[in-house]
């Protein structure tokens, strides 16, 4: 089967049910053809993306507070591993602590989202994210565009 390049490879890797419920949801409604792979928790993210058999997401949306390894432990370790130093990696949480997002923007994450409360903002703001031009986004990186603010 040849991969279809117009279709956006997305992994998301969050421990609650309802959240990745909404987020493929969410999905489902936008006009990007997407294809979504799920993780519950970041212990088998490593191996998941070392498995040839899988395809290799163009985003990562990681949330940070989950049980066994936290969205941040799962970043660095990412980011230890040469081939996924380019990987595009959004963290997507609940949190607006400041100290999250600095230790998520040090440790080589490309935006940080705040899970929208409202399911037309998921969706307003997944449209955003998913229609990036990562490679000029990560090239230009900053705070200001660090976080994703609508």
């Amino acid at each position: 089967m040849i991969h279809d390049k117009n279709i956006v490879e997305i992994l998301l890797v969050d421990d609650d049910q309802d959240d990745r419920s909404i987020f493929s949801d969410a999905l489902s409604e936008l006009k990007i053809e997407t294809s979504l792979n799920m993780l519950e928790d970041g212990r088998d993210l490593v191996a998941y993306l070392e498995d040839t058999k899988n395809k290799r997401p163009d985003i990562l949306f990681l949330d940070l507070n989950m049980p066994y390894k936290s969205g941040v432990e799962c970043l660095k370790e990412i980011r230890t591993i040469d081939k996924f130093k380019d990987l595009s990696v959004a963290i997507y949480s609940t949190s607006n602590s400041e100290k999250d997002m600095e230790d998520t923007f040090i440790n080589g994450a490309n935006i940080y989202i705040r899970k929208p409360n409202d399911f037309t903002q998921l969706k307003k703001v997944l449209t955003e994210v998913l229609s990036i031009n990562w490679q000029f986004h990560t090239s230009a990186l900053n705070k200001e565009t660090f976080l994703l603010n609508i």
